[in-house]
């Protein structure tokens, strides 16, 4: 191990010893939250709540929408954690840095991940309000939180499928259906931000079989695949991409439509932890 590798190790365990001077909780499932959608949290019953910035190695959050704490409880007889607050690239961090809390789950032991977003609308039928589940991803940054990482080679990392487990997504649009919720499928496409798309961008991003864009989530996705966790991710469109719509785009538009969805995503968030 490296002295990179070493001192990543250190940082992780050393959260891992903090948190459990806080709770003996052992969550199985964890949750991140996009903007816009921390509320999400309040789903918990019995929580106990760790600010990020107590958490010793614990990398800021500074977006607004964005609490920066963890909350752990229990939903539906299940132990889980949410993260309030994800890291995103364009805050400074390096790409490694903004899955720490990743690797924190799954030292925790966190089995399945289910990874949120707020999305721009690529797709001509994907308005605002739109949820959308991720089949899969374009990472238009081409950067990978697993360079340098203990064991991080092309053999071991390499991907033969979908990171995004299919047979979860299966149950979770029959229980999207059941509820009475509607659901899209599509492919999400990272970039790095935290600027808004331009219009020619858009178009290409369209052509290579994008359905929505946003500035988070895919680092998580493959931090998350290499420690072995089952994934299930799910965008909310909260505004149509540059382009093709005559509106400004803007943040505040993202945290309003994040409020609007919250009753359908708090039922489907529920079902879905249920049936974990």
């Amino acid at each position: 191990m490296d002295d990179n590798s070493m001192a990543n190790h250190k940082e992780t365990e050393q959260a891992l010893r903090f948190i459990r001077q806080q709770t003996t909780n052992q969550p199985v499932l964890g949750l991140i939250l996009g903007s816009g959608l921390s509320a999400l949290a309040e789903m918990v019953e019995n929580p106990i709540h760790i600010e990020t910035h107590d958490i010793p190695g614990y990398p800021s959050s500074t977006v607004l929408g964005h609490k920066g704490r963890l909350v752990f409880g229990t939903i539906a007889g299940k132990q889980v954690v949410f993260v309030q607050g994800r890291l995103h690239v364009y805050e400074g961090h390096d790409v490694h840095a903004s899955t720490f809390p990743v690797r924190l789950m799954a030292a925790l032991g966190v089995q399945k991940l289910i990874v949120t977003n707020a999305a721009g609308g690529i797709h001509p039928s994907f308005k605002p309000g739109t949820l959308m589940w991720i089949t899969d991803h374009i990472n238009w940054t081409y950067r990978n939180p697993r360079i340098g990482s203990p064991g991080g080679s092309i053999a071991r990392d390499q991907i033969t499928g979908s990171l995004y487990d299919g047979a979860w997504l299966k149950q979770a649009r029959k229980l999207a259906s059941h509820a009475g919720i509607a659901t899209e499928n599509g492919t999400y496409l990272w970039t790095l931000g935290p600027s808004y798309e331009t219009k020619a961008e858009i178009k290409a991003f369209k052509l290579l079989g994008a359905d929505a864009v946003g500035m988070s989530t895919v680092p998580e996705v493959i931090e998350a695949h290499a420690a072995g966790m089952k994934i299930l991710g799910l965008s909310t469109i909260t505004n149509f991409a540059a382009g093709l719509s005559d509106d400004h785009l803007n943040h505040e538009e993202v945290l309003e439509v994040g409020q609007r969805v919250r009753v359908d995503l708090e039922r489907l968030v529920l079902e879905l932890i249920k049936n974990a």
